[in-house]
């Protein structure tokens, strides 16, 4: 069976331009994963599906409540998140600090939703 030589290549370079349009996970993170300066939390959420998934939540969650928040309350947080993300910082390279971190974050931003004076 004798192949098209023509075919052949318009595959490969069909292929060679599609890789480069794939999601990537990285690309979804609150941050720069193609940074070269990336702290080590920073590096694991990139390359870790879940914690980037975790990230993307976070950060979603966080705007929205903020745009929802009176402003003297988004001071205080952007103070608690400031905070936050020195606690994650500190995790370094550890997966399971860094999830439970966003996990306690997204707990306390749900609470701050669930607290808000909304009309019936």
């Amino acid at each position: 069976m004798r192949h098209n030589p023509t075919a052949i290549i318009l595959t490969g370079l069909l292929i060679g331009l599609a890789i480069p349009a794939l999601p990537r996970a990285a690309a979804a993170a609150s941050f720069d994963c193609d940074r070269a300066d990336l702290a080590a939390d920073e590096k694991v959420i990139c390359d870790t599906r879940t914690l980037n998934d975790a990230d993307v939540k976070m950060v979603t969650t966080f705007d929205l409540l903020a745009g929802l928040m009176a402003m003297g309350n988004r001071d205080k947080m952007h103070e608690d998140q400031s905070a936050w993300l020195k606690r994650r910082q500190a995790c370094g390279e550890d997966v399971d600090c860094i999830r439970a971190a966003y996990d306690e974050r997204l707990k306390q931003l749900d609470e701050a939703y669930e607290s808000l004076n909304r009309p019936l």
